[in-house]
């Protein structure tokens, strides 16, 4: 049952986070541009990690608090080790993988993976890994209720889906590959004794330009109908995102709205797929980005903590 509006949790009642450090992916529009926004207006400094610096600079003059942008291109990996690197070894209170592409034309990235696949899992893979020996509270990654869809399943015999290519079908294999993602490294991380947490959120049905890249205009249209008369906005969108980065979570929970299907509504603890859960998939899943990626685990991970 959602709550009542008088309870419903919203950005206003994000924590002082004053002197706390916060990454976000994708932070020049939608969802995340919303997030850091909201970041910013309770005290965080904010680094809009952007594949266009030029766009990230214009959003990054409304926000109304401390911000930087920095250049961040997810479907390179060379931009995601050169982002990294060039982290100045301060503390990074909070990662948010936010930024993703979806449903588009079959195409891939700089490295030869395909695009969502790509971009929403092993850009951010790498990106987590790389910067999380300086990581002090919490990785959020967003995830999709789309996780479900196509054949639900991450295609280890084929995860480039070189023979079977299909835009949902794609989508849902990044989506599924976020959650897993989580799972595994919230495990590692428990093992390792660090204090740093992962968790994943979904939007629900956000009306976000991520909707404005379908491989067809059927896609496009059916998403631009939905959009007007089903989707919430991209302010109720970041909730669970906001929700996720700031309340005292276990490690590996799953945050979505309340509402009928998880569309819409105020920020909860919601379910999976079996899938999604499956920690021997997790692992599995792990060592393959490992070995496309070429970055691991960092040794020591605790002291992050």
């Amino acid at each position: 049952m959602a709550a009542d509006k008088q309870d419903t949790w919203n950005a206003t009642r994000l924590p002082d986070l004053t002197g706390r450090t916060a990454v976000v992916t994708g932070a020049n529009s939608g969802i995340g541009l919303t997030a850091a926004t909201a970041l910013a207006a309770a005290g965080a400094h904010v680094v809009f990690a952007v594949r266009d610096p030029r766009r990230g600079e214009a959003a990054a003059r409304t926000v109304n608090g401390s911000a930087e942008v920095r250049r961040l291109d997810l479907a390179d990996l060379s931009s995601v080790r050169e982002f990294a690197a060039g982290w100045d070894g301060r503390p990074l209170d909070l990662l948010i993988n936010n930024a993703g592409v979806m449903m588009v034309p079959q195409g891939r990235t700089a490295d030869g993976f395909e695009m969502q696949f790509g971009t929403n899992h092993l850009g951010h893979f790498a990106l987590t890994n790389l910067l999380l020996p300086y990581i002090t509270d919490r990785v959020v990654t967003v995830s999709s209720g789309a996780h479900r869809m196509g054949d639900g399943e991450i295609h280890f015999d084929d995860l480039q889906l070189a023979g079977n290519y299909g835009p949902v079908r794609a989508y849902a294999q990044s989506k599924l590959a976020n959650l897993l993602f989580t799972l595994e490294l919230q495990r590692r991380l428990g093992e390792s004794g660090s204090r740093v947490r992962a968790l994943a959120a979904h939007p629900g049905y956000a009306a976000t330009n991520l909707q404005s890249h379908a491989s067809s205009r059927a896609a496009l249209l059916f998403m631009k109908i939905g959009n007007r008369f089903f989707a919430q906005d991209d302010r109720a969108g970041a909730l669970p995102t906001l929700y996720a980065a700031s309340q005292d979570l276990p490690g590996a929970s799953y945050v979505g709205p309340d509402g009928r299907g998880e569309f819409r509504g105020a920020p909860t603890l919601v379910g999976r797929s079996a899938a999604a859960s499956d920690p021997v998939a997790a692992r599995r899943l792990w060592a393959a980005s490992e070995e496309l990626t070429g970055v691991r685990f960092p040794e020591g991970a605790s002291a992050v903590a």
